[in-house]
């Protein structure tokens, strides 16, 4: 995003640093929330070819498959909002300034609470197919 320049001054306000600190967070998110996206392609592919008649269990590729579609609607969400700061930089009060950090502990709940989520479903998913790898030998 660079809609806020996030190099820290000593003469930036409180405000300005708390602007620029969650500017760099919700960088960070966007980026793991794209990993992830990329992550849930491999492991939907793995249960569909590898897993999926071994473990005899549907029900772990679906939950893949739902938690993809949340990854995906909360990372458009969040870019929708990256789009959104760019106005943060015409606040000339401390209401309007309260109204962008208010939004963006909003969406650090939500960020927070999705990868909760995804982390319980893949130690779920680990648990469940320990043992299920068979790995080929190359001589």
């Amino acid at each position: 995003m660079t809609t806020l320049n996030t190099k820290i001054f000593n003469h930036d306000t409180d405000v300005d640093l708390t602007h620029k600190i969650n500017t760099m967070e919700l960088e960070n998110w966007i980026n793991h929330l794209k990993y992830i996206k990329k992550e849930l392609v491999n492991l939907i592919g793995v249960c569909d070819k590898e897993l999926n008649s071994k473990l005899k269990d549907n029900s772990v590729i679906e939950r893949f498959q739902k938690k993809e579609s949340e990854n995906e609607a909360l990372l458009s969400a969040l870019l929708k909002y990256s789009n959104s700061r760019v106005d943060i930089v015409e606040c000339e009060d401390t209401q309007c300034d309260m109204v962008y950090i208010t939004e963006h502990e909003s969406y650090r709940r939500s960020y927070l609470y999705h990868l909760d989520k995804y982390r319980r479903l893949k130690d779920e998913f680990f648990n469940k197919v320990q043992g299920q790898f068979t790995l080929l030998k190359i001589s």
